[in-house]
């Protein structure tokens, strides 16, 4: 006699359950997700000119504040202000100052000229960006106009003169850590423009080696 028992089955609870898949619920988390990445990019490329005016508008990390007008009065107490020119690799200009310091009084506004020259065959475009240092002069450090953040084109060889004009908030005086400040440095740095075209000598370049290749083909 077979003894033998079939084998039992497992208990409903210990079974595995069957994948049931809901597609809308499915449908909805993916639309959240790509809701969620969409406002973190625009929330990045939103906070890059919010920060810029932010900078503007409290000198924060050494950026000059924008101006209207001069400031009611003029203070005895004198600054030499430095001005440093910087031109990025690739852009191929030549970029400096009229003078390389100037003695300024608080509250006085002042204009200095810059010249741009450049030194490539093909026309160029750059812009510039600046600060002041110490970093934390920025805020008292007043541009009324410049040539900053504007897209500057330059033919072959051309030259040309740029000028900002500035003054260093008399208020400066009431801020007793700044007491032993008597010198601050204008920086601008010049960027080729992204917007720039590409020169036309790597354009004929181009189609030169295009036109070499379909008249080997044939």
């Amino acid at each position: 006699m077979n003894n033998r028992h079939a084998p039992s089955e497992p208990p409903m609870a210990n079974r595995p359950q069957p994948v049931i898949v809901n597609e809308r619920r499915n449908g909805r988390v993916a639309l959240s997700l790509f809701g969620g990445v969409a406002f973190m990019l625009g929330a990045a490329y939103a906070a890059v000119p919010l920060y810029d005016l932010f900078c503007k508008t409290t000198g924060f990390g050494g950026t000059p504040i924008v101006a209207k007008q001069a400031p009611a009065r003029v203070s005895e107490r004198m600054f030499k202000v430095r001005f440093d020119a910087n031109v990025a690799p690739g852009l191929g200009w030549k970029f400096q100052p009229e003078a390389e310091e100037i003695t300024i009084r608080a509250g006085e506004v002042r204009t200095v000229s810059y010249t741009i020259s450049s030194r490539r065959p093909h026309e160029t475009v750059g812009i510039a960006s600046f600060n002041v240092s110490p970093d934390q002069t920025g805020g008292y450090f007043n541009k009324i106009s410049c040539f900053c953040f504007t897209e500057v084109t330059l033919k072959p060889g051309e030259s040309r003169s740029e000028e900002v004009v500035f003054f260093i908030d008399p208020d400066i005086e009431k801020n007793r850590e700044l007491d032993s400040v008597d010198t601050i440095t204008l920086s601008y740095t010049f960027f080729p423009a992204r917007s720039g075209g590409k020169p036309l000598a790597d354009a004929g370049q181009l189609a030169g080696s295009r036109a070499e290749r379909e008249t080997v083909s044939k």
